[in-house]
């Protein structure tokens, strides 16, 4: 029985047996010739007393008591050094075929159930047959006294039979019974050979794809302070399936997956997976290694191209042949390089040379930015797009005046990969797509603008608010009134509001 944490195997622990034979009397000496000398008398009466939890005329299964009478009946002390005594025990009876122990995890009780599945001894002549039971017989009790145990469980043949010649007289089933298989027992069928639900003992085992429990367990820390929660996830394969997802979907490697797992909140206290941080988390060391191979890649290059310069021979790759751009696909010349090629040059600097040489002549004042040049260059080494696509993303931004900034190029680029564009043709036909966008969402735009102004001037006026006449005293008099005129206004105007 192999029990790595002690806390998950107790007198308290509840159990049942599995027996689905009975002793014989031969079983019996086998047991104590046999099998006894080979495993000790206690491991015998430990199966003695898990065969006797169910009637002797009886097969199946037991009922489900707790551990505690096991160590009552064999006076095992209660604590971890009766449970280890106990745990040998078992292995001992494992080890040699007359004991199979399985842990199941009980949902509604959350906690475990042991069940011990026994087998009938071996009859003499399977035993002395098995090679490694009968070289531990021997280790045990010696060479002669296991010919004295085989001489003694196995009669031979007599010697005037082995020679002669044998016939099968034996009846086969059909040839002595009918059976009426006109009438058809629906009830029969369904309870014998169709059970609704299979036996537990014979139910499959959930196939997990991906890390194994035994994959992890083996790299994870022992003193980690999630350990007791990794131990559990043999009995969760809803956990190690969410395990597997996020490691899946992050393309983690097992080593990574363990130091997540080892990270601080990635269980609650009930032992489930935070599957947010742990993807949050995961995320973060995907991005990272990504960063990584990225830099190492345009690293790699870069160290290259400067051997293979300094050698004279390596670096610089066989030319490619000269591609001709059909006119349907031209574009034109932009004025920087007007006066110094034609359209038909233009175009062919485009298809055919590098971007390097494509920017030395737009930044002809000075020296291309190092930032514009790593970008790039990541374009170029890490995202897979070729020469002359990037030249027509060069020739795009620059004539539509866009922003050179990382952003603005990654924003291109990425909408680039995901329509597959891949040959000058194609670069082409998308920046000619994108100009048409452009162009057909800034003209309703306009128009909508122009016909709300003509609506202002025209037929809008009944909405809006009548416009009050101002009257304004323009007369040359207003301004030539005394003091005498504009106090006997004043008291004129006090009488109308009735204040004298």
């Amino acid at each position: 029985m192999r029990i790595t944490n002690m806390l998950h195997f107790s007198e308290y622990h509840r159990f049942y047996v599995i027996r689905d034979f009975a002793l014989s009397s031969l079983d019996m000496k086998m047991l104590a010739a046999i099998y006894q000398p080979m495993v000790g008398a206690f491991a015998i009466s430990l199966y003695y007393t898990l065969l006797q939890q169910l009637p002797a005329d009886k097969a199946g299964c037991s009922l489900m008591e707790q551990q505690r009478k096991l160590f009552l009946a064999l006076e095992l002390e209660s604590g971890e050094r009766g449970r280890k005594f106990f745990i040998e025990q078992t292995s001992k009876l494992e080890a040699i075929g007359l004991l199979k122990t399985t842990r199941r995890f009980v949902e509604a009780s959350d906690d475990y159930v042991y069940e011990y599945t026994l087998f009938a001894p071996l009859a003499p002549g399977e035993f002395f047959k098995n090679q490694h039971l009968t070289l531990l017989l021997r280790d045990k009790v010696g060479k002669y006294m296991v010919f004295s145990l085989r001489d003694e469980l196995v009669q031979p043949e007599p010697e005037d039979l082995k020679q002669a010649n044998s016939e099968n007289l034996s009846v086969p089933f059909y040839e002595l019974f009918r059976l009426n298989t006109q009438v058809v027992d629906y009830e029969l069928e369904q309870a014998l050979f169709e059970p609704s639900a299979p036996d537990p003992a014979e139910r499959p085992e959930v196939v997990i794809k991906g890390f194994q429990y035994s994959d992890i367990i083996m790299h994870f820390p022992r003193g980690s302070a999630n350990r007791e929660f990794v131990e559990r996830l043999k009995y969760e394969p809803e956990q190690m399936a969410k395990i597997n997802y996020v490691a899946k979907k992050y393309g983690l490697y097992l080593t990574d997956m363990c130091r997540l797992l080892d990270e601080d909140g990635i269980f609650d206290a009930g032992g489930e997976i935070a599957l947010d941080l742990l993807q949050h988390k995961a995320n973060l060391v995907f991005r990272q290694d990504k960063k990584r191979s990225e830099d190492r890649a345009r690293y790699l290059s870069r160290v290259e191209q400067s051997r293979g310069a300094e050698d004279g021979t390596a670096a610089a790759p066989a030319p490619a042949a000269e591609k001709a751009v059909e006119m349907e696909f031209y574009l034109e010349v932009p004025d920087i390089f007007q006066g110094e090629c034609n359209q038909h040059q233009y175009n062919y600097i485009l298809r055919n040379e590098p971007y390097t040489y494509l920017l030395e002549k737009i930044f002809s004042k000075g020296t291309v930015p190092d930032g514009l040049l790593d970008t790039l260059a990541k374009v170029d080494l890490n995202y897979g797009l070729s020469e002359e696509v990037i030249n027509v993303l060069i020739h795009y931004l620059y004539v539509n005046k866009r922003s050179w900034s990382k952003a603005s190029i990654e924003f291109s680029v990425t909408d680039m990969l995901a329509k597959q564009v891949g040959t000058y043709e194609q670069a082409v036909q998308y920046i000619r797509e994108q100009t048409r966008y452009k162009e057909n969402k800034t003209a309703p735009r306009g128009g909508r603008a122009s016909a709300n102004a003509g609506g202002q001037r025209g037929g809008a006026r009944v909405k809006q608010k009548p416009q009050l006449p101002i009257v304004e005293d323009t007369s040359a008099s207003a301004t030539r009134r005394t003091a005498e005129e504009r106090e006997a206004m004043r008291r004129r105007a006090q009488m109308l509001d009735g204040k004298l």
